[in-house]
């Protein structure tokens, strides 16, 4: 089990007014699996992808990754986990705009501590591998969104990840680019990699092997 969340509940205060984003979600995850989280606006999809991804924490309930209790890690063990062991892509690609494509992609090496020259190699093979050889001395400004996005893919691939959160990876997308980029995440889930798709598109939603569907913080299917 890569993944497993109990009875997960997640309260935001906003002054006086108190927000249940999610309410009461129990998921299972597999290694290998490919799923597609889908809802509404509001539904709480982001709220339980950080979760998952160890970017949040519940209010209530138990969140466990490989087994172990998320709650029981340090901030400083929780870093390293989403450095080594999760990658994300998000919406707006998150890229940063002086650095190059190459620069970017090696960037979580840095973190964890590898040395330059196989940085630039291993960022160079990720890029490779989403069909940017040509664009890698490219900064964010000189780059198409489709080609940001495989930037930001090629990013979250580079640390080998056990699994790979995309938040709405297709959201600023035209039609033809979007479903580019769905090519990659298929090929990758092909390749073995366990994939978490959180998008409100059902087109996006059906290349996972299992759709969730949250309403109002609960699953609804």
């Amino acid at each position: 089990m890569l993944c497993l969340a109990k009875d997960i509940y997640k309260i935001y205060t906003m002054g006086k007014v108190e927000v249940e984003a999610l309410r009461g979600v129990s998921l299972e995850i597999e290694a290998n699996e490919y799923i597609s989280i889908m809802g509404p606006s509001g539904s709480g999809k982001s709220t339980l992808m950080h979760i998952l991804g160890c970017l949040d924490t519940p209010t209530r309930g138990e969140y466990y990754f490989e087994g172990k209790k998320v709650s029981d890690y340090t901030d400083a063990e929780l870093a390293r986990i989403r450095n080594r062991y999760i990658g994300f892509v998000f919406q707006n690609f998150n890229l940063l705009p002086r650095l190059s494509a190459l620069e970017n992609v090696a960037l979580p090496l840095i973190y964890a501590g590898v040395k330059k020259k196989e940085r630039l190699e291993l960022a160079e093979m990720m890029l490779k591998k989403v069909g940017l050889a040509e664009r890698m001395r490219h900064r964010p400004n000189e780059l198409s969104g489709g080609e940001c996005q495989r930037v930001a893919i090629a990013r979250a691939l580079v640390n080998n990840p056990k699994i790979i959160f995309a938040d709405e990876p297709t959201g600023n997308l035209d039609t033809k680019t979007g479903s580019e980029i769905m090519e990659i995440f298929d090929r990758l889930h092909s390749e073995g990699r366990t994939i978490v798709l959180v998008t409100h598109d059902s087109n996006i939603a059906q290349h996972a092997k299992r759709v969730i569907r949250l309403i109002d913080g609960k699953i609804v299917e």
